[in-house]
């Protein structure tokens, strides 16, 4: 049985040092809120209904700043989520009836307690439609959008959300809302130039510059693990969580996200093309469906190998944990397997099996090529819709 020791590893690594850039500001209250929810790809139509603006040849010449700012500022709104976090007797004696009868008059009324959640949004369609981080808004129980210039919050519906890539499309009443196009992620290099526009600590449209620092970055906060951040040392504060970040042309090719909070000029944002993969299924209020493997895994090390009694240089992804009942399980890979191939890939890390998973759909067939005990062994599973 291996040692525990390389297992602790997985647990809590890049937690300490990032945050999710939401602003949360408590307050008190005696009155009951009521409830302001409601319970592919951008380049086309969604649902056939609502287009969404996205880049086009005429829109990619560079601009300067101030031009992207004034271009871009109209559509980016403030996002404001009241979150109850309590609520009852501010003195426990009160949930006794007969201490409240007996005492009534001289102990302190019910109250409830609220957050208020700041955040950034950015319209992508005339019609009102949003984006904006999930957790800017997860758990609200009533959402408000202040628009550029505006005095009045407008209430806004929140008509899909998907906590695994922190994304959630918000939807308000009204036509002929000012829009921000989507441009392609995929083509930013490092050291391209970007602006981030947001509600830094709920400072109306701030705009930073700098410059795309690095592509592909995986980063884990709390329960979230994000796979594939654009990293940029354009300034990300608490408050522009969901705000675009855009290119030179005053496309969006981000959404700002977190910031590490012991780093300066250290900021992330999702990849706009991560978002367009989903933004049908979350416009149109669905949940978004991803294959699912069912295994939990660390990256081979030394240290792992060594353990594993496998040679120092042997790469792949080592199983920690398989979950009963998941293709995994049904396919018979079991714990301390290392993967080395997926449908005759080679894999060097687990993101490399993340990334193989996520390009499969549910039902597909998957080959896995692994080292169990130093023989090599391959077994087919076929992947599920993910509980």
């Amino acid at each position: 049985m291996m040692r525990k020791t390389w297992i602790i590893t997985v647990v809590g690594v890049l937690l300490a040092g990032f945050l999710l850039g939401g602003s949360i500001v408590a307050e008190n209250t005696g009155i009951p809120l009521l409830s302001g929810l409601f319970g592919t790809n951008s380049d086309n139509l969604i649902a056939n209904k609502v287009p969404v603006n996205t880049a086009s040849a005429a829109a990619s010449l560079p601009m300067g700043v101030a031009d992207i700012a004034e271009k871009a500022g109209p559509a980016v709104v403030n996002v404001e989520a009241r979150i109850k976090v309590s609520s009852g007797m501010s003195d426990p004696f009160m949930n006794d009836p007969f201490f409240r009868e007996f005492f009534g008059g001289s102990m302190s009324a019910p109250q409830s307690r609220y957050e208020k959640g700041i955040g950034t949004g950015f319209i992508i369609s005339a019609d009102g439609y949003i984006i904006t981080n999930q957790h800017v808004i997860n758990n609200a129980d009533q959402i408000t959008v202040k628009l550029t210039g505006g005095k009045e919050n407008i209430p806004a519906q929140v008509v899909g959300q998907d906590y695994e890539l922190d994304l959630a499309v918000l939807k308000i009443d009204g036509k002929d809302y000012p829009t921000i196009p989507l441009g392609d992620s995929d083509k930013m290099r490092v050291g391209d130039w970007v602006v981030a526009i947001g509600q830094p600590y709920g400072l109306d449209h701030t705009v930073t510059t700098g410059v795309v620092s690095a592509k592909g970055r995986p980063v884990t906060i709390e329960d979230r693990n994000y796979k594939n951040l654009i990293q940029t040392d354009a300034a990300i504060n608490p408050g522009n969580s969901g705000g675009p970040l855009l290119n030179m042309a005053g496309q969006v090719i981000a959404i700002n996200t977190a910031v590490n909070a012991q780093a300066q000029g250290i900021g992330f944002a999702i990849p706009i093309n991560t978002a367009k993969g989903v933004l049908q299924e979350l416009m149109n209020g669905q949940k978004v469906i991803r294959p699912y493997m069912g295994i939990s895994m660390l990256d081979l090390n030394e240290e792992i190998c060594n353990e594993l009694g496998l040679p120092a240089d042997t790469q792949g992804a080592v199983i920690v944990e398989v979950a009963s009942g998941s293709p995994a399980a049904k396919g018979g890979l079991r714990s301390e397997d290392v993967i080395q191939k997926l449908d005759g890939k080679a894999i060097t890390s687990g993101s490399d099996v993340q990334t193989a998973v996520e390009r499969k759909k549910v039902g597909d067939k998957l080959s896995v090529e692994l080292l169990r005990q130093g023989k090599k062994v391959t077994l087919e599973l076929t992947l599920v819709a993910k509980p």
